[in-house]
């Protein structure tokens, strides 16, 4: 409703606006003055009219003596960079207690501020000023326009080349003061500057003309905390095609949260440390300095950072020169940028110690780096060598032979090592996209920052990517493979951003998943790179990503992965797992039909035309398009793309033999949907409207063999299709290595054919195929597409599979069935039929060896996943040996204080010895989570706490998770949704959610994805209808923030209940029987 009223004010939208907006999505490299420029109009009247000619001449006057004044202090302040941030900070670093920032309260940044102007003051200014606001606010309202600084957007009058940011942190009173100077080209005449500004207390505006004497001056600056801008009103219009200096002069607090420019801390040697980082995607830059925060007004940035001597200070370039005082502090001047957004610009102040490597064509001297200068306004990034008198021109890459990398943590950390993995990792991976890409890396260095407080696992800023400590250190004496296996993967994402992000960024926020569908598609191909045997973009692929992703977009209240943006509030809705993983899983889709070679061929003229620019998908689509018709095929990549990225959801293609012709098969397509009531609900959902067009990947097999694949491109809602080597005994089998992103069913008779194939020799059927048979069949059941009883009669093949990754699938689309019946009195039957499947599989493999000695990567990754997935599921369900071998194994801990249960299985077996065993072993858990300095060994200890059957330690457990002095903020969310998936407290997991929301809201309700998750987690269990109506009580007490994660959270949970309802009985009946014969 909110929305909708916004949209109709916005202002008419001009022919220039269309031209404008096509331009930019359409990839429009070229920036004419065109798509920067308002929508001309009258220009409001200003005040000059009413200034006396005396008054001119005494003004004039004035700026004579100004003018004078100003000269004579240019010698000083050419000697000095920036004292203090001018006002800001005068004098030597102040006091918490000093009004550090005037305003209302001590401490607080004011919500709005004038700049100091001693010339003007008095009532009679001030008076001057109300009566220039309401002839201002008049003339809007005649327009009928909305004022630029009420937009959703900024205006595009203005294009920023580059900024000069000045800062000094002072991290004894947690608050910085700052100096930014905007360069600005003008594109259209206005008389208003809008940039973005949020949470800050301006001091001081001044604009002046480049290269000309003369300021222009400032009638007023104001924030507007609606749009999060700072506007700044001038007495005259700023000139078309002039240059102009904007210069802001503000302060603001090192805030105590997840965003912006932000502090965290750790304790080493018994002593709390405190450091300062930044995180600005997508839209908290405006936080630490007042800028153009939107991706496609790329500029350059120098930075200069002044700190105290016993830190050191990191930003997205080396720094050039540090300047040391004798008061203890040191300023520390950076490299200038090439082109970059806002979002992933970065710095930090810490006190940390690093490792470095260099990538094996070495790295930049010292003395190459000084004698670089960037050329801002080139085309192209460049820079000039030997100053600027030299006109040849070189890329960074002809210059710096290689690049620096250097991971930075805590000290502790880095003397044992734990960011070597990392660090090795990081050098081959620059060095792998460097290949595939055929784009060099494009700086000289990149530094790896694990911090122990941030709200993502990652961030990808340019040459600075900082991780959470979790996602990055490493100890291989204490760490899983799985948990190796995590890191990489997060490393490997962040450093294809540095490409695919950072060099080429989206246009706008609609289309985040061209970065984040990217990334998380490489996760996989870049793991194959270091670990080729692991099989990850073939495999893993389909469970890590597809199988998840379905299940969030097949509900009725997904999204479509481009989806519209117009305000800033609508940018975190579009960062979830539709953009990251459907993006991805779209991706592969694409390279399969196209073919890896074209399309790698493809990615590689997509990032040579776009590098240091913006671009939309349309750009993508063209790109590949022409790399198709290069190898002489012709497909029209946007036509297909189109139709999967702009509809939301995907569908489900039902294949059937047609009895009355022999070799004929019927092929539907329809969108899927869990809850089959929306779609009565809403008659959209099962119109003619949803349609694809499907590359379906055919085969047909027996019980020998199986032919090679054919593609069938299906766009009709029903098709009929001839397929020659189809007999009576035959079975079809669609989506081949599940390239492809949708669902196969088919007729009873053929999924009886593929049931008997799988019992009698089930390597006839690939791998992918088989785990892809298992995932579609239990999701098809739960949506009602099948009857209950074939899922459960696929897996009864397992105890023949020695192959990780139907294992993995199974247990995988067991657990939400799992969750669905935990809390029902015949769960016993359930878990019964289960175990049977399972037992034959685990008193084959047995448990693993104590591997303290062996490196992780030497495992055999396959073998040891596979036992650790058995292991899981016997212990999960109740097997009486995996219980006794866990209980053992703790007790053999406590009473030996040394820790020999084998890595790969400790989370098993801390989970199931916290659920079995007495307080005492909660009590010892607990002590242990405390006291280990390792991050890996401390997450998985913290989950284990969740497992316990006690309800008042459970309790405790939650209340504690607040408490940011015993849980990190980060970790806080995965407490409260891991206590309720445990069926003992999946009802005080949602109580305490609904008493706590507005703290929990409050504390995540910024950042990206954690609000969405711990919404998700806590409610996507409930199952009873008494759980349903308090869920829809507590949305309508609480209705602001967070629509579309409760819309998800209903759908869900009503679909649960109507499982209950239709399924649940089935179920029993079936496994019942099946345990009698």
């Amino acid at each position: 409703m909110a929305l909708e009223e916004k949209r109709e004010k916005r202002p008419p939208v001009t022919p220039m606006m269309i031209e404008e907006e096509a331009a930019l999505r359409n990839g429009s490299r070229g920036l004419p003055p065109g798509p920067w420029a308002e929508a001309a109009g009258p220009r409001p009247r200003t005040t000059e009219r009413h200034i006396a000619v005396h008054k001119r001449l005494v003004l004039g006057f004035a700026v004579s003596i100004l003018a004078l004044l100003a000269v004579t202090m240019v010698a000083v302040l050419l000697s000095v960079r920036f004292e203090e941030c001018g006002a800001a900070a005068d004098g030597p670093p102040r006091a918490a207690n000093n009004g550090s920032l005037p305003g209302p309260a001590a401490g607080q940044p004011r919500g709005r501020a004038e700049p100091r102007e001693e010339a003007r003051g008095g009532e009679e200014a001030a008076e001057q000023q109300q009566q220039e606001e309401e002839e201002e606010e008049e003339e809007w309202q005649r327009r009928r326009q909305l004022p630029p600084w009420a937009r959703p957007r900024l205006p595009r009058h203005l294009r920023p080349l580059h900024y000069n940011l000045m800062l000094s942190a002072f991290m004894e009173n947690f608050t910085f003061c700052g100096e930014v100077n905007v360069q600005l080209e003008v594109r259209n005449a206005s008389r208003y500057i809008v940039l973005h500004a949020h949470r800050m207390h301006i001091e001081a505006v001044r604009v002046a003309e480049d290269k000309l004497a003369g300021a222009v001056r400032v009638a007023r600056s104001f924030l507007y905390p609606q749009t999060q801008v700072l506007v700044v009103v001038l007495n005259r219009s700023l000139e078309v095609q002039r240059s102009y200096n904007l210069k802001i002069i503000y302060n603001a607090l090192i805030e105590n949260e997840l965003l912006g420019f932000f502090r965290s801390s750790y304790v080493l040697h018994g002593e709390r440390r405190f450091l300062g980082v930044t995180q600005f995607s997508p839209t908290h830059a405006r936080k630490a300095f007042p800028c153009f925060d939107e991706p496609i007004y790329k500029a350059t940035f120098k930075i200069s950072i002044k700190h105290q001597a016993t830190y050191i200070s990191l930003s997205n370039m080396p720094v050039e020169t540090s300047v040391f005082e004798e008061d203890g502090w040191v300023t520390d001047h950076f490299s200038q940028t090439p082109l970059m957004s806002t979002y992933y610009l970065a710095w930090a102040v810490c006190n940390f110690t690093y490792r470095e490597t260099v990538t094996k064509s070495g790295v930049v001297t010292q003395e190459e780096q000084r004698s670089i200068r960037i050329a801002p306004l080139c085309s192209e990034y460049a820079c000039c060598i030997n100053g600027p008198h030299l006109t040849h021109h070189h890329t960074w890459k002809e210059l710096v032979a290689g690049c620096q990398v250097r991971l930075y943590a805590r000290p502790d950390a880095i003397r044992r090592g734990s960011g070597d993995y990392a660090l090795n990792i990081t050098r081959r991976l620059i060095e792998f996209y460097e290949d595939y890409f055929k784009v060099p890396y494009s700086l000289p260095k990149l530094d790896l920052l694990a911090v122990p407080k941030h709200p993502y696992a990652a961030m990808e800023n340019w040459g600075l990517s900082v991780f959470v400590e979790q996602r990055i250190l490493l100890d291989p004496s204490i760490s899983s493979i799985s948990y190796l296996l995590d890191v990489t993967m997060v490393i490997v994402h962040e450093l294809c951003h540095q490409w695919f992000g950072d060099l080429v960024t989206p246009v706008w926020w609609e289309d985040v998943w061209l970065k984040e569908g990217f990334a998380h598609y490489f996760e996989f191909i870049g793991t194959d790179y270091l670990y080729p045997g692991w099989n990850m973009e073939k495999q893993r692929f389909l469970t890590d990503v597809l199988h998840e992703v379905m299940l969030l977009d097949g509900l009725a209240s997904s999204h479509p992965v481009s989806q519209e943006v117009q305000q800033a509030t609508d940018i975190d809705r579009v960062f979830d797992w539709i953009a990251y993983k459907k993006g991805a899983a779209l991706i592969r889709m694409l390279a399969n039909f196209m073919g890896h070679s074209v399309f790698q061929m493809g990615l590689q003229d997509y990032l040579t035309i776009h590098k240091y620019g913006n671009a939309a998908r349309n750009d993508l689509w063209n790109t590949l398009s022409k790399a198709l018709k290069r190898v002489g095929k012709s497909v029209n990549i946007q036509e297909v793309m189109d139709q999967w990225t702009l509809q939301m959801g995907y569908p489900v293609i039902t294949i059937l033999g047609n009895e009355t012709t022999d070799g004929v098969i019927v092929i539907s397509q329809e969108r899927f949907v869990y809850d089959s009531d929306t779609k009565t609900k809403d008659s959209g959902l099962g119109d003619s409207s949803y349609l694809w067009q499907i590359p379906l990947t055919i085969a047909v097999g027996n019980t020998s063999h199986i032919s090679s694949e054919a593609i069938i491109w299906v766009s009709n809602k029903s098709e009929h299709h001839r397929i020659p080597a189809l007999e009576e005994a035959s079975w079809l089998l669609g989506n081949i290595n599940q390239t492809g992103y949708f669902r196969v069913n088919y007729d009873i008779r053929n999924w009886r054919l593929l049931i008997n194939q799988l019992t009698r020799n089930h390597e006839v059927i690939s791998v992918s195929d088989r785990a892809g048979l298992i995932d579609d069949a239990f999701n098809l059941a739960r949506a009602g597409y099948l009857p209950q009883n074939i899922p459960l009669e696929i897996i009864r093949y397992l105890s023949e599979e020695k192959d990780f990754l139907p294992w993995h699938a199974a247990s995988q689309a067991l657990y939400p069935l799992d969750k669905l019946l935990d809390r029902t009195e015949n769960y016993n039957v359930f878990s019964e039929y289960i175990l049977r499947q399972v037992a034959t599989m685990y008193l084959k493999l047995g448990w693993p060896t104590n591997n303290l000695n062996k490196s992780l990567v030497q495992a055999s990754y396959q073998h040891e996943e596979l036992r650790r997935e058995v292991i899981m599921l016997a212990c999960s369900f109740g097997n009486k040996h995996c219980h006794q071998q866990a209980a053992t194994l703790i007790s053999d801990w406590i009473s030996s204080n040394r820790n020999r249960i084998p890595l790969n299985v400790r989370d098993i077996v801390y989970c199931t010895g916290v659920s079995l065993m007495d307080e005492d072993v909660w009590e010892f858990i607990w002590m242990k989570f405390h006291s280990t300095i390792a991050v890996s060994e401390k997450k998985i200890l913290l989950e284990a706490l969740t497992c316990s059957d006690d309800r008042n330690l459970l309790n405790r457990l939650l209340n504690l998770s607040l408490n940011s002095e015993v849980v990190l903020d980060q970790d806080a969310i995965d407490v409260i949704i891991h206590v309720a998936r445990n069926p003992h407290g999946r009802d005080l997991a949602w109580k305490f959610f609904r008493e706590k929301w507005k703290i929990l809201n409050a504390r995540y309700g910024e950042a990206l994805f954690m609000n969405s998750k711990l919404i998700s987690g806590v409610t996507e269990f409930l199952n009873t209808e008494e759980e349903l109506r308090e869920l829809k009580n507590f949305i309508k007490s609480y209705e602001e923030g967070a629509a579309a994660s409760f819309s998800r959270a209903v759908e869900t949970v009503e679909a649960n209940v109507r499982w209950q309802r239709l399924y649940k009985e089935e179920l029993f009946q079936w496994l019942r029987k099946s345990l009698t014969h």
